[in-house]
């Protein structure tokens, strides 16, 4: 199934599922008991919000060995957490704004993970139960910032440095997705989620060994080799085999 949030007629946030090209409401709770209406609401009339609205964003860094080489980084033995801010977060076709402290912000196109229930200290098992879906994610970065702190947050916390969606897809296997990245249709990023240094379940349980996972929790599990600057004007396309593209315009956010 594939669930997207949108806003109503009533300009009110609400969770839906999609049929091929058309949206029906989903009454109750996402993440507990709910219903599905009738797909009945064309899907290219509805403004679409970020699939999910999370607590936290919990990120991995290097877990693909050739983007750890792009960085002559080495490859962590344990899985590398970092967070990024629930402000960060855009939804399809927002815009990314560049902020004016940095001289090199990037892509990083990502699969995310989206958590289904509150968890701690999960086990393979339990974290694959964890697991509501997959959406498609960009760890945009100040890259400069990012090395000049010496530690990450104002690096990868800016406000819109989190694109996602469209949709979350419930469906997705994601020992072999293909992810790719085009800046104004220069193919820029493509590798597969088998690359990863650790895999999905491995990622949320460890996580849970560090803290609770709530619903609607994102685990971003880390980008392939070919991360490259973004620019005033770019369209920045992430796309995901199994679950569709997610585009961003960009634009240079004045100083105020």
């Amino acid at each position: 199934m594939r669930i997207i949030r949108y806003i109503d007629k009533n300009d009110q946030p609400q969770f839906g599922w999609v049929l091929e090209d058309k949206a029906g409401l989903i009454e109750g709770s996402l993440f507990a008991s709910f219903r599905r209406n009738s797909a009945d609401l064309p899907l290219d009339g509805l403004r679409l919000l970020p699939p999910v609205a999370p607590t936290k964003i919990i990120c991995v860094g290097r877990n693909y060995v050739a983007h750890a080489q792009e960085h002559d980084a080495e490859v962590p033995e344990v899985p590398l957490l970092f967070l990024k801010p629930p402000s960060s977060v855009i939804g399809p076709g927002e815009t990314i704004l560049l902020p004016p402290q940095s001289q090199r912000v990037e892509h990083e196109a990502e699969l995310a993970v989206v958590i289904g229930k509150r968890s701690r200290w999960l086990d393979l098992e339990g974290a694959k139960d964890a697991i509501l879906g997959y959406t498609i994610a960009n760890d945009v970065t100040a890259r400069d910032l990012q090395r000049r702190d010496g530690q990450w947050t104002r690096g990868k916390g800016f406000d819109t440095f989190c694109p996602l969606g469209p949709w979350i897809e419930t469906e997705l296997d994601p020992a072999d997705a293909v992810i790719t990245c085009t800046v104004n249709g220069e193919l820029r990023q493509m590798g597969s989620t088998r690359d990863m240094v650790f895999p999905v379940r491995q990622l949320v349980a460890y996580a849970s060994s560090v803290m609770t996972l709530e619903p609607g929790d994102l685990l971003l599990t880390g980008t392939p080799a070919g991360v490259g600057l973004l620019a005033d004007g770019d369209e920045l396309v992430t796309s995901i085999e199994g679950i569709g593209e997610l585009r961003n315009p960009v634009r240079a956010e004045q100083p105020h």
